[in-house]
């Protein structure tokens, strides 16, 4: 619960600045990630000490200092990678960094590909908008065209280039992750 409160609202926040400046800032995800050891680490010791049972830091949202830590590092490298091989941005690397240090391994990894897919889904829906779909498939024909004559991809004129190259905006697709997860909408669904 506690967990589920901070992230949706610092996701909440990621969002708007994403959305207005385009940015994703440390000052909220660095906290973040910080808060989500921190509450799982207290969690640890004080099941440890036998303070607290084990089923009330469940119910607070406590997933385990390890599982934290192991969220933060699959999420974190699994962006590092795209940071270094597709130009994902810095800030996206540390928020799903983030989610996945309070969310946990599997759930993060869960949250992750939640929002990679709402990414991808709102990119597409975002260039057939400004390209309509004439012209985006005039130039996957074009495409295909060349790629049936050389086996690769032909050159795109630099006027194309840059219209293929609109801003993603990752925060508000990981917020909406979250949701899906934290609420487990899906499973309700089926």
């Amino acid at each position: 619960m506690v967990a589920t409160v901070l992230l949706l609202g610092l996701l909440s926040v990621v969002a708007a600045t994403d959305i207005l400046r385009h940015k994703i800032y440390n000052w909220t995800t660095y906290p973040g990630i910080l808060a989500a050891w921190g509450l799982n680490g207290l969690g640890t010791l004080l099941g440890w000490a036998a303070l607290v049972d084990w089923e009330t830091l469940e119910a607070l949202g406590w997933i385990g200092l390890a599982d934290s830590l192991l969220g933060f590092a699959a999420c974190g490298f699994v962006l590092l990678v795209c940071f270094v091989l597709f130009q994902v941005k810095g800030g996206d690397v540390k928020l799903l960094a983030m989610m996945g240090a309070v969310l946990g391994t599997d759930r993060g990894i869960t949250a992750m590909l939640w929002t990679f897919v709402l990414g991808g889904c709102a990119g597409l829906i975002a260039l057939v908008w400004r390209l309509g779909p004439a012209m985006l498939l005039r130039l996957a024909m074009r495409q295909l065209g060349w790629f049936a004559r050389l086996a690769k991809p032909g050159p795109l004129t630099p006027e194309e280039r840059t219209q293929f190259q609109s801003p993603l905006y990752l925060a508000p697709c990981a917020l909406a992750a979250a949701v899906i997860v934290e609420f487990s909408l899906v499973e309700r669904l089926l």
